[in-house]
């Protein structure tokens, strides 16, 4: 039996507005053109919901046209996240470090396929109850709204942990080009790239792909 591909998540810099749509929309495009892009997580700056709602509507499209699952994320927004992510045509939400309680409301309003994710898992105990909770994914690692991020070593330590013991998919987070190799071995069903990786001038998701490709190959 062939080993699952990996396939690529893209995570949106962090507090995306309305000004920063039309180029973040090229961006997007020519991702998820150079790439076998599953998903993209938008990280959303708080605003009211009629903004976040056309936001999303102008963000979407660029991801779905391919075929990539858009979720929404927006720390400190205290309104409904839900309705955003419906109303403006995405695929479900994201929440990092979610408080307790979170995940399961979340998940039984969220129905019809729409996807639940969950990051921020610094400790393992965080991501079993995550998985408990009914999150469609767990992700390692990316950057926090401080500008913080766990260590590489903690990230690939828990992803190969994850996938070793559980069902439910995970996304590791490459934060340099150099993250790659160490987190594809571990096998994680999704290679999370922070947005550096995927926009401007440094952004080479083609060669990026080529070396999830490789690896593929490499364990086949």
């Amino acid at each position: 039996m062939s080993e699952p591909r990996t396939r690529l998540a893209l995570l949106s810099p962090y507090r995306v507005e309305a000004g920063d749509s039309d180029a973040l929309a090229v961006a997007i495009t020519a991702a998820c053109a150079a790439g076998d892009v599953a998903a993209l997580i938008l990280r959303l700056a708080p605003s009211d919901e009629r903004s976040l709602v056309n936001l999303v509507k102008r963000l979407a499209p660029a991801a779905q046209a391919t075929g990539a699952a858009v979720l929404v994320s927006c720390g400190g927004f205290a309104g409904d996240l839900v309705s955003v992510s419906a109303r403006g045509g995405a695929d479900g939400v994201h929440v990092d470090k979610p408080k307790e309680g979170v995940l399961r409301e979340l998940r039984e309003r969220l129905d019809d396929g729409r996807i639940l994710g969950a990051g921020g898992h610094e400790q393992r105990h965080a991501a079993m109850e995550a998985g408990e909770a009914g999150a469609d994914y767990v992700m390692f690692g990316g950057f926090y709204a401080d500008g913080v991020s766990p260590d590489p070593e903690t990230v690939i330590d828990r992803a190969t942990w994850w996938t070793e013991i559980f069902e439910t998919p995970c996304i590791a987070v490459a934060h340099t080009a150099e993250e790659i190799a160490p987190l594809l071995a571990t096998g994680a069903e999704f290679l999370g790239l922070e947005s550096t990786l995927w926009i401007g001038e440094g952004a080479d998701v083609a060669g990026i792909q080529a070396q999830v490709a490789a690896a593929r190959e490499a364990n086949s």
